[in-house]
């Protein structure tokens, strides 16, 4: 095993009967791993759920349907990377499952080796993922708090960033946790109203 799965991983193995499910979760198992085995449709998403596994295995069988639909019920809880493992090559079937999450596949009767180089890859760019995911996420929060900033106080966008790093170093704070400050409370703000022609006519003559 490569240094970053030291430790062992809780795999799902979903689906496959007979002997191809024994030959994989028994090729899970040697390489050290805990092995979480369903065939239940049904109950998919809830085992995923509680059994949190690190990475999951769904064996294709003749119909690839089924297969399908145990990858949309992992992916749709999100906790984990999904590997198809195919009997045959299979390209509408990857193409598809591609679609719906899928993050790489493997030819069933690959070497222990391969599978766990798959997992680790795997595993790899679900992480990156995530951090990209997470990276977009904040930026949202960012220009939507300079948005906020922008309108309450007449300024430039320019002006609005400043408003919210130059907070971000008086309070010690990120500022993305400046910005999501903004957003929490933006609503209980007082909205600037735009001076009446009677108040700009004192102003001037003030």
């Amino acid at each position: 095993m490569t240094e970053e799965t030291m430790d062992p991983l809780r795999v799902l193995v979903a689906d496959g009967a007979g002997e191809h499910l024994a030959h994989v979760t028994g090729a899970v198992a040697a390489l050290g791993h805990e092995v979480v085995t369903t065939v239940d449709l049904a109950r998919l998403g809830s085992v995923t759920l509680s059994e949190k596994p690190d990475v999951a295995l769904v064996i294709v069988a003749e119909g690839s349907g089924r297969a399908l639909e145990m990858i949309d019920g992992i992916v749709h809880e999100a906790t984990c990377p999904v590997i198809a493992i195919l009997a045959v090559q299979d390209p509408a079937f990857i193409k598809e499952a591609a679609r719906r999450g899928l993050f790489a596949y493997i030819v069933h009767g690959e070497d222990s080796d391969q599978l766990q180089s798959s997992i680790d890859i795997v595993l790899q760019r679900f992480r990156e993922y995530h951090s990209l995911e997470g990276a977009f996420g904040r930026r949202a929060v960012t220009e939507r708090a300079k948005g906020i900033l922008m309108e309450r106080h007449s300024i430039d966008e320019q002006h609005a960033f400043v408003m919210l790093r130059d907070e971000a170093r008086r309070t010690q704070r990120k500022i993305i946790d400046v910005a999501e400050a903004i957003l929490a409370t933006h609503r209980m703000l007082p909205i600037r109203e735009p001076a009446s022609p009677a108040t700009k006519g004192e102003e001037s003559r003030a």
